[in-house]
C-alpha cells in the first residue's frame, strides 16, 4: 500500500515537472519572440523545430529547450511505463493543439510548416 501511494505521488510530481518545463518556456522573452516571428515551431514529435535557418542564439535556445523537454519526457515515460517517444508524441500533439495560437508555426504530419489560424491544427493520426 505504501509503495502504491509513493508511486502515485512520484507520478504526480513528475507530471508537474514535465508540465512546468514546458510552461516555463513561454516565459522566456527570446523564446516567445522566436515563436511569434515564425522562426521556430512545434513539431508532433514533442520538440521545437526550425522553420528557417536559425541564428546561433536561436539554435542554442531551441537546443536547450529540447534537451529539457527530452528530460521531462524521459521522467514521464519512466513514471508511466511508456517510451520516451510515446510521451514526446503525446506532449507534441497537446502542444500543437492547445498551446499554439493563431500566427504561430507548427509542423504538419507531412512535414510542412503551417501557420496556425483560428481553426483546428492538422494533427498526426497517432495523436490521442
Amino acid at each position: 500500500m505504501k509503495d502504491s501511494v509513493e508511486m502515485l505521488i512520484a507520478a504526480v510530481l513528475l507530471g508537474a515537472t514535465a508540465s512546468g518545463a514546458v510552461a516555463m518556456q513561454g516565459r522566456d522573452p527570446a523564446y516567445q519572440s522566436a515563436r511569434e516571428s515564425g522562426l521556430v515551431g512545434e513539431k508532433a514529435d514533442g520538440y521545437l523545430g526550425f522553420v528557417s535557418a536559425p541564428s546561433p542564439a536561436i539554435k542554442a535556445l531551441v537546443e536547450d529547450i529540447n534537451i529539457k523537454r527530452k528530460a521531462a519526457y524521459s521522467k514521464e515515460a519512466l513514471a508511466n511505463g511508456a517510451t520516451v517517444e510515446e510521451m514526446a508524441l503525446r506532449n507534441g500533439c497537446r502542444l500543437i493543439a492547445e498551446r499554439t495560437v493563431a500566427g504561430e508555426k507548427y509542423q504538419t504530419p507531412s512535414g510542412q510548416w503551417k501557420t496556425r489560424d483560428a481553426g483546428a491544427p492538422e494533427l498526426d493520426s497517432r495523436c490521442p
